[in-house]
C-alpha cells in the first residue's frame, strides 16, 4: 500500500485522554473544525486509570486552604524544579476547571450540603482532592467525551510523524490500525496530548502499548525541546501478582482513606522514613522507603511490602475504594477488607517532557501546542497526587484555545509534498521480513530500564543502560513486521519501539548528567542535592543544563526547601 489519503482540518488533536478532549472542546467552542485521533478505543485512553482524584482549592473540608498554599505544596514537593508560572496557572485555574467538570455532569462525591467533597492525598497541607470513588479519571473522561460528542474522533489511528517544514507544523501522518490505510492530516494547528513514557520500565502502571514515549519522540523529531526525562515518578504501590497485572496501580486513595504500610516482619516501617506524615508522605519518599525495605530483605513472599486497609469498615471501602476492591478480587481472589495487599513500586508518571510556553502551551515549533503528561514544567522532581488530572483540564483548555487562535490567524501554510512523501515512505519501508521480533525487544528494553535506570541509579548501571539501548537500536533495524488480516499492530509496535529507544536514550543521558539525588531521581553515588537545573534535550544540540526560573518574593517565603529535602539522599548513604 503506497498511496495515502489527505484530510484537512483547522485543529488536529493527537490523543483522546483528558488533555486531548479538553483541548478539542476549547478549540471547537472557538469556532474551529476539530479532529481528534487516538490509538485506543473511545473512552479507553490512559486517563481512565487515574483513580484517586483531582486537586483544586475549594475549601469544602478545609476553608483555610488557599491557592498560595497549593502552589507552595506543589513547588516544594517538586524540589524546586517546577516552573513557577505553570504551577501558578495550575493552582489558580484548577477550581474553575473542576467546577466546570461538575457542571458538565462529572459524578464527584458531594457533602450533604451539596459541595464537592475533598480528601487527603500525600504531602498536601489540606484536603483538596475531589474524587468520584476511586475511578475519578474514568468519570472525567466520560464527562469530557459527552461534552465533545459532536467532535469527530478517529479511533485506532496511529500517528507516525508530525508534518513539519521551516519550523512550522502543518499536520501529521499516520495509519489506521485495522485497515492500514495511511492518511496525511493537514491542520492549521496541532495539539499533542499523548501521555508519558513510563511503559519503558518493567513494572509500570501503564497498560501495554500506551505511554511508550511516542509523543515525546514525535515532538523531538519535529524540532521540539524535551526536558528532565530522567525525572520519572515511581508510585509506591503497584500490584505484584499475577504476572499480567504486575505494576498495575494501587491508588494513593487507599492510603488517603487510612491504609497502612507494613514490611514482611509486620513493622509499620514508615516510622523510620517520615514519622510525621507516615503513609501520607511524598510519593518519592514512600517509594524509596518501600524499595529500601524490599532491597534489605524485609519483604513479603512475592518481594513486596504490605498495604493494609482492613481496619476500615467494609462499607467505607466499598463506597470510597470500589475499584480497588474489585481489582484485587478479580486478579487475586483477595478481599482487601480482610487481607493486606502485597505491593511494590511501579513506574507511574513522567514529570519531564516537551518544553512549552506556560501561558500558551506553544512548543516553539509554530502551530504545535502540547498539554498533559507529554509536557514538562509543572511537577518538578516529584508530582503531588491529584495534580495530574488537574493539569490535563487546565492546560488542555489553554492548548485548545491557543491552537484555535493560531488556526484562525493562519494564512495558507506551506505543505511541501516531499515532507509528506518522506513520511509515507518511512512507513512503507518498515514493512519487511526480518530476524528480530518486536515484543521480545520491548521486554528487553523494559528490563534494562528497570534494572539500570529504576528507583535507585548509579553511574555504572546507567552506562550499561546506554550500551544496552545501542544494542537494541542495532537489533530493531532487522525487525520482522508483517501486518495480517487482523490488523497493522505489528507496524505500530516497531514504531513504538523506535520511539521508545530514542526517548530511553535521552532519559538515561539525563540521569547520568543529573549528579544528585532530587525527588524521584535517586543516585546512590550522588546522594546530596546539587544546584537546581533543568536538563534540556534536542535532537541537534543534545543535552544542556538551564537554570530554573526564580520565584517571586511573595511566593519564595512559602516554599524554602528544608533539610527534609535531603532525606532521600541520607537513606542512600
Amino acid at each position: 500500500m503506497s498511496e495515502f489519503r489527505i484530510h484537512a482540518v483547522n485543529v488536529l488533536v493527537i490523543g483522546a485522554g483528558g488533555a486531548g478532549l479538553r483541548a478539542a472542546v476549547a478549540a471547537a467552542e472557538a469556532g474551529c473544525e476539530v479532529l481528534v485521533v487516538g490509538k485506543r478505543a473511545r473512552l479507553d485512553a490512559h486517563t481512565v486509570l487515574a483513580a484517586g482524584g483531582i486537586n483544586a482549592v475549594l475549601g469544602s473540608r478545609d476553608p483555610e486552604d488557599t491557592w498560595e498554599q497549593h502552589f507552595a505544596d506543589t513547588y516544594k514537593e517538586g524540589y524546586g524544579l517546577g516552573n513557577p508560572e505553570m504551577i501558578e496557572i495550575l493552582v489558580r485555574e484548577a477550581p474553575r476547571a473542576v467546577q466546570e467538570l461538575a457542571d458538565w455532569g462529572a459524578p464527584f462525591v458531594r457533602l450533604p450540603d451539596g459541595r464537592l467533597d475533598q480528601r487527603y492525598f500525600g504531602a498536601h497541607t489540606f484536603r483538596r482532592t475531589c474524587f468520584a470513588g476511586d475511578w475519578t479519571g474514568r468519570a472525567m473522561l466520560k464527562t469530557l467525551a459527552s461534552k465533545s460528542e459532536g467532535i469527530p474522533l478517529r479511533e485506532r489511528f496511529y500517528v507516525t510523524s508530525l508534518l513539519e517544514a521551516d519550523g512550522a507544523c502543518f499536520g501529521a501522518f499516520g495509519f489506521d490500525l485495522d485497515s492500514g490505510e495511511r492518511t496525511a492530516i493537514y491542520a492549521d494547528a496541532v495539539v499533542l496530548a499523548t501521555g508519558g513514557h513510563t511503559r519503558l520500565w518493567r513494572r509500570s502502571s501503564s497498560r501495554r502499548d500506551e505511554n511508550t514515549g511516542d509523543g515525546m519522540s514525535l515532538a523531538l523529531r519535529a524540532g521540539c525541546t524535551l526536558a528532565d526525562l530522567e525525572l520519572v515518578q515511581f508510585h509506591p504501590t503497584g500490584m505484584l501478582t499475577p504476572e499480567e497485572a504486575a505494576g498495575t496501580l494501587v491508588t494513593e486513595a487507599v492510603r488517603g482513606e487510612g491504609g497502612r504500610l507494613f514490611n514482611g516482619l509486620g513493622e509499620r516501617f514508615m516510622e523510620r522514613y517520615d514519622a510525621e506524615r507516615m503513609e501520607l508522605s511524598t510519593r518519592d519518599r514512600v517509594a524509596l522507603a518501600c524499595y529500601t525495605e524490599i532491597a534489605e530483605g524485609r519483604s513479603g513472599p512475592n518481594g513486596g511490602v504490605f498495604l493494609d486497609i482492613s481496619h476500615v469498615e467494609k462499607a467505607v471501602i466499598l463506597d470510597r475504594l470500589p475499584r480497588m476492591y474489585r481489582q484485587f478480587l478479580e486478579y487475586q481472589l483477595l478481599d482487601i477488607s480482610r487481607t493486606p495487599m502485597e505491593v511494590a513500586p511501579t513506574a507511574h508518571y513522567s514529570m519531564g517532557g516537551v518544553v512549552v510556553d506556560p501561558a500558551s502551551t506553544d512548543t516553539g515549533v509554530a502551530g504545535l501546542f502540547a498539554a498533559g503528561e507529554v509536557t514538562a514544567g509543572v511537577h518538578g522532581a516529584n508530582r503531588l497526587g491529584g495534580n495530574s488530572l488537574a493539569e490535563t483540564v487546565v492546560f488542555g483548555r489553554r492548548a485548545g484555545e491557543s491552537a484555535a487562535a493560531h488556526a484562525r490567524a493562519a494564512v495558507l501554510a506551506s505543505r511541501p509534498r516531499d515532507v509528506v512523501a518522506a513520511a509515507n515512505a518511512q512507513v512503507a519501508s518498515l514493512i519487511r521480513s526480518g530476524n528480530e521480533f518486536v515484543r521480545p525487544m520491548q521486554r528487553d528494553l523494559r528490563d534494562l530500564m528497570w534494572e539500570r535506570c529504576g528507583v535507585v541509579r548509579d553511574e555504572d548501571g546507567l552506562k550499561n543502560a546506554l550500551a544496552g539501548i545501542q544494542e537494541l537500536i542495532a537489533r530493531v533495524a532487522d525487525a520482522d513486521v508483517a501486518p495480517t488480516a487482523e490488523g497493522y499492530d505489528d507496524l505500530a509496535h516497531v514504531l513504538d519501539l523506535r520511539g521508545s529507544l530514542l526517548v530511553a536514550d535521552a532519559t538515561v543521558r539525563g540521569a547520568l548528567a543529573r549528579r544528585e539525588t532530587r525527588g524521584a531521581h535517586n543516585r546512590s553515588d550522588y546522594p546530596a542535592l546539587a544546584e537546581p537545573v533543568t536538563l534540556e534535550f534536542t535532537s541537534d544540540r543534545g543535552l544542556r543544563a538551564r537554570a530554573v526560573p526564580t520565584l517571586a518574593p511573595e511566593l519564595a517565603r512559602l516554599v524554602e526547601l528544608t533539610p527534609d529535602h535531603e532525606a532521600n539522599g541520607r537513606l542512600l548513604e
